[in-house]
């Protein structure tokens, strides 16, 4: 089962010139790795480059190819919802909390057991 997002998905920042002149693969890279500074990647598997597209990780092939699909399925989520309602707001920190710890913290009792 992959991780399950525990927050807002992070976006980079946009790569300046310079960067994608230079060494645009390593660029990418790095404006991820700048983004995860003080994020936990193992809690967040992914993330959305600006004007670039998503990436997701994982301890393998299999989970990190899960959490792509996850990433891709909570930004067509958010757009639906953004269609639905422009002045939607985002859930609230405690809220995904909630709904994060109740199927995966130490006292998780949502969903099936040993999944």
């Amino acid at each position: 089962m992959p991780t399950i997002f525990t927050a807002r998905i992070p976006i980079t920042r946009e790569l300046r010139r310079a960067e994608i002149e230079r060494n645009y693969e390593t660029a990418t890279g790095l404006v991820i790795v700048e983004r995860f500074s003080r994020l936990n990647p193992v809690e967040m598997p992914g993330a959305l480059v600006a004007q670039h597209g998503p990436f997701a990780w994982g301890p393998s092939a299999t989970i990190a190819m899960q959490n792509a699909v996850v990433l891709e399925e909570v930004a067509r989520l958010a757009l639906d919802t953004l269609r639905l309602n422009p002045e939607a707001a985002p859930v609230s920190p405690f809220l995904l909390e909630k709904h994060f710890l109740r199927k995966h913290g130490p006292a998780a009792y949502y969903g099936q057991s040993g999944h």
